[in-house]
């Protein structure tokens, strides 16, 4: 992991291999953004003027690297990246998601190098903690199958230390935001390293496995119900799902208590760790990232760790609902009736519907111990990624206003999503006349009646979300921002972000 030091040292004075200063759109032009001002001291004032000559905009994602002066810097080459509209700060202050990209992309340029000094504008505790959360997810490289490990747009390994510039000697508040930081970004990494392991090492087993040294790691309790318990305890949805597969079924609940916790958050993941579609088989060209289809089950792990290492007054409880996917002799056929944990029955139209069958099981436990909100998680549709694109995850929910504050707690951690409705007549297309429901309705909506499907599963009284991240959770196209091409670790921070309300007492029920 990239290390993280403050230093109370100005921009120039800083010994790194390079100094990064932002640079944003002014009215008039491109203008230099607060931190650069003893870099433009060494380049006399003119700073502004060489970046412009060189191409730099200030929009964002640019990042123009050229040499520093012969005197002046400590650095020898200096680093501007874009923030977008200077006109977007308020008292010189950028918006946190601005600065977040802007540092992930610097972390990216400078992968590689062994330390840079960041001089971006991070005047207040927050500011810190985006841009020190922006580079650690830009630092992100997975390279555990290459033989010679490369990461980014510059060269062999991450970026080896950050050094936040011109912090004030003994502030605790920054220091207290590097650490936060620190924690979210390891976990969203964590997160990330779940999704690109591909499905031949992580197998519902194994993945168990890893929930249980994250909990040996973290202080949190773990149990793991096999296939054995979990075909004794009536769970049909995981064992329907599974049962093709050589590797079977897991449900994991992974447990964080706090003594003077006031509210429960369960959280509950789709850990689907290979989807082929089972018998009702994906078409050429849907498979190869299919070991994605556990991002539900990464994040809420990683969710759930983050809560524990930042010592929330909240209890929070994640489910795991691991199985593989696949098709056999054994598999679970279009056609048959599933006896979900808790009694009701599905009749399977389309086995490529398996996510919500195990998440229904996973849910209806969660619900057994009446936690105060559940939200589930899932790439759950490709109707989703039709309706939002690739970068926006749907929000659906029991409660209008518990909807709206997922909707707000994924704005401030800088994830993107919509709120999306719930139209009771879409669950007619999923009545079965054999059983309870079917796992599939109309063609239309589909996304929509996925998450009509999950609140059948909501034990009455118990106010839930559904977040579908098919599209945010794998990432197919080139990195951006602090995003690299592949797992993403999408809705970690907003599911830290519910746990952190629910332990200030500031959940909407």
């Amino acid at each position: 992991m990239t290390a993280v030091s403050l230093s109370t040292s100005t921009a120039a004075a800083l010994r790194a291999d390079a100094v990064v200063v932002a640079v944003a759109k002014g009215p008039k032009g491109l203008v230099l953004a607060p931190g650069a001002e003893t870099v433009d001291e060494a380049f006399g004032g003119k700073l502004a003027d060489v970046l412009k000559t060189l191409g730099a905009t200030g929009a964002e994602g640019d990042a123009v690297k050229l040499p520093a002066p012969a005197a002046g810097l400590k650095a020898p080459l200096v680093l501007a990246v874009g923030l977008g509209g200077a006109d977007d700060a308020e008292d010189g202050v950028y918006p946190a998601e601005a600065l977040r990209r802007a540092a992930g992309v610097a972390a990216r340029t400078l992968a590689g190098t062994k330390k840079a000094a960041f001089a971006l504008p991070a005047g207040d505790p927050d500011s810190v903690e985006a841009v020190v959360l922006g580079a650690l997810l830009g630092a992100y490289s997975f390279d555990e199958y290459k033989a010679e490990p490369k990461n980014g747009d510059g060269g062999k390994g991450p970026l080896g230390e950050i050094a936040v510039a011109g912090t004030k000697r003994g502030d605790k508040a920054a220091r207290a935001a590097v650490d936060r930081a620190v924690v979210l970004g390891e976990e969203i990494n964590r997160a990330r390293d779940l999704i690109n392991i591909p499905s031949n090492d992580l197998n519902p087993k194994a993945f168990a496995a890893t929930a249980q040294s994250v909990g040996k790691a973290h202080g949190l309790k773990v149990e793991v119900l096999d296939e054995k318990a979990l075909t004794k305890g009536g769970f049909g949805g995981l064992m329907g799902v599974g049962q093709g597969s050589q590797n079977p079924p897991r449900l994991v609940r992974v447990a964080y208590t706090h003594p003077k916790a006031k509210r429960t958050v369960a959280l509950v993941g789709k850990g689907i760790t290979y989807d082929s579609g089972g018998i009702s088989l994906k078409p050429a060209g849907h498979n190869e990232t299919m070991k994605c289809d556990m991002s539900g089950a990464a994040a809420v792990l990683s969710a759930v760790s983050s809560a524990a290492r930042l010592g929330l007054q909240v209890n929070v409880t994640g489910w795991l609902a691991l199985a593989e996917n696949m098709p056999s002799g054994s598999a679970t056929r279009p056609g048959d009736i599933l006896r979900m944990y808790g009694g009701k029955t599905v009749e399977v139209l389309n086995t490529d519907a398996e996510g919500r069958l195990v998440m229904a099981d996973a849910i209806v436990k969660a619900g057994e111990e009446q936690p105060d909100v559940i939200v589930d998680v899932a790439t759950l549709t490709g109707a989703m990624m039709v309706a939002l694109g690739p970068r926006t995850f749907g929000i659906m929910s029991n409660s209008d206003a518990f909807r709206e504050q997922l909707h707000e707690l994924a704005a401030d951690g800088g994830e993107e999503s919509w709120p999306m409705p719930l139209p009771a007549d879409l669950l007619e297309g999923m009545k079965s006349p054999v059983a309870d429901l079917a796992n599939v309705g109309g063609r239309m909506g589909g996304g929509l009646s996925a998450g009509l499907f999950l609140q059948e599963f909501v034990a009455e009284g118990i106010t839930w979300a559904h977040l579908d991240i098919a599209g945010p959770a794998f990432n197919e196209s080139g990195a951006w921002g602090y995003t690299p091409k592949g797992g993403t670790g999408s809705a970690v921070r907003t599911l830290v972000g519910l746990a952190a309300a629910a332990a200030e007492g500031e959940l909407s029920l």
